[in-house]
């Protein structure tokens, strides 16, 4: 799977990725937010926003910036991680509009006894919407239709948004350029997140993906394949690694991760541990524990 790095996020500037819509990107630098959160401003006359952001002062001064005194219908958040949702509140009390999103934080299963939410401090679980919408409903405005996808996995609430007659979708954390997706129990959901990837692909006309962070993805149908593939290699990878004895995320991650950041090695344990769950819910693994956990030890089934 090739991944595209080249991007110059031109922190905090107003930029022009397509026709009537902008994108600001906050200096919200880190291995898991790349060169920082976009922002999208859609619209002409009037506009939304998708993905105001983290509470980030300066962030917030640019965007009205590039609101530049319009109206404002909608404010639009992908999903409640605190790198999305926290500022949708500020800007709504600085220039108005409706906050729109699937719903609150809410994980994709409960925990287990005794378990521990690894990524619980990066949701935001003060964030309430104005408005819920499901998959399939549209926010429509004079100018343009934005129709919200869900596609739960990388969060249970995730929606992308497509930009109705211009093949062009706003895919949050969901399908990026740079990078796989974070997908971690028990916020994410492995199999959730394989199925919001065939609800992508049976789409026709996309073409092109702005994501939540770094550059576009201009060659959708085909990069949708790659991540496909990705993951069943993923997914093999680790029943490899189970037959040749290891037993235990560490473990696997030590050997199937061993080229990537070590500041990553937690965020791949609990992608792994994703898989684990995908697959002993398809009964093709199995663990001594009554539910899984990421110091679980694993057997094939």
């Amino acid at each position: 799977m090739k991944f595209d790095r080249d991007f110059e996020p031109h922190h905090g500037e107003a930029v022009p990725v397509a026709d009537k819509v902008l994108r600001v990107t906050c200096a919200n630098v880190s291995p898991f937010t790349f060169q920082g959160t976009n922002s999208y401003v859609v619209g002409e006359r009037s506009v939304a926003v998708i993905d105001p952001g983290p509470m980030d002062e300066v962030h917030l001064e640019r965007l009205v910036k590039a609101i530049d005194g319009r109206p404002v219908s909608h404010i639009l958040v992908s999903h409640t991680h605190r790198d999305h949702s926290p500022l949708a509140q500020p800007l709504q009390q600085r220039v108005g509009g409706e906050i729109v999103a699937e719903g609150p934080h809410r994980a994709a299963r409960d925990l287990t006894v005794g378990e521990e939410n690894k990524l619980d401090a990066s949701g935001d679980h003060d964030f309430q919407p104005d408005r819920m919408i499901a998959g399939g409903e549209a926010i429509e405005t004079d100018e343009f239709t934005l129709t919200a996808i869900h596609t739960p996995g990388h969060m249970a609430n995730h929606l992308c948004f497509a930009l109705e007659g211009t093949g062009t979708v706003f895919s949050a954390d969901h399908v990026m350029a740079w990078s796989t997706t974070i997908v971690a129990p028990p916020d994410g959901d492995m199999n959730a997140y394989m199925a919001s990837l065939d609800r992508l692909m049976e789409r026709q006309g996309d073409e092109v993906y702005f994501p939540g962070h770094g550059g576009p993805v201009t060659k959708p149908a085909a990069f949708l394949r790659g991540l496909k593939t990705h993951r069943k290699m993923r997914e093999a990878a680790i029943l490899k690694r189970l037959a040749a004895g290891d037993h235990t995320i560490p473990s696997m991650v030590a050997t199937i991760y061993r080229d990537i950041d070590p500041r990553l090695h937690g965020a791949a344990s609990l992608n792994v541990f994703a898989h684990l769950e995908a697959l002993i819910e398809r009964g093709a693994v199995r663990t001594d524990d009554a539910a899984p956990r990421l110091d679980s030890i694993y057997h094939q089934a």
